[in-house]
């Protein structure tokens, strides 16, 4: 109620002491409600228990022996200590992700279509609002044309609103 009518108006001195009041004795009372939440949790636990505790630390165990490495072939020659196998690992991918001298192709001898002088003017000449929206219409509305996510669909929904800053 204390917040309800501080929304409305200023609290008096006096109820902001009791909301003050009331506030710490909620947050102890939310600490006192985890505290025995764990206390559960823990009593729970320990009545019925982890009967596997023994043969799960085994499995583990196992397994961490199963996926070590003690010894790694490398060239025919066996390379031993976490160093060793270290260094190993670290040449053999340094070496397989080097860069290689390739020869690229090259597009020097290539000949490409050109354009004619009227159809390299009418690149860069006017545009009207009709081509533009042509344009815009002609494409699938669940496209985006750019990295803000906005997509064409949208763009024919608010194209009144729109046109002119496209424009």
């Amino acid at each position: 109620m204390l917040d309800v009518k501080a929304e409305v108006h200023d609290l008096e001195e006096e109820e902001v002491g009791e909301l003050h009041l009331l506030s710490a004795e909620v947050l102890s009372l939310s600490k006192l409600h985890a505290s025995i939440q764990w206390q559960k949790s823990r009593l729970n636990w320990l009545r019925e228990g982890d009967a596997n505790s023994k043969k799960f630390h085994g499995i583990m165990s196992a397994r961490r022996r199963e996926n070590a490495l003690l010894f790694i072939n490398v060239d025919g020659v066996q390379v031993k200590g976490v160093e060793g196998v270290r260094a190993a690992v670290f040449n053999h991918f340094r070496n397989h992700f080097k860069s290689l001298n390739l020869r690229r192709p090259s597009v020097d001898n290539l000949m490409f279509n050109t354009l004619s002088a009227e159809e390299r003017a009418s690149l860069i000449g006017q545009f009207s609002e009709e081509k533009v929206k042509q344009a815009v219409w002609n494409c699938d509305s669940f496209k985006s044309p750019g990295l803000d996510g906005i997509n064409l669909g949208f763009i024919k929904d608010f194209w009144e609103f729109l046109k002119e800053d496209l424009l």
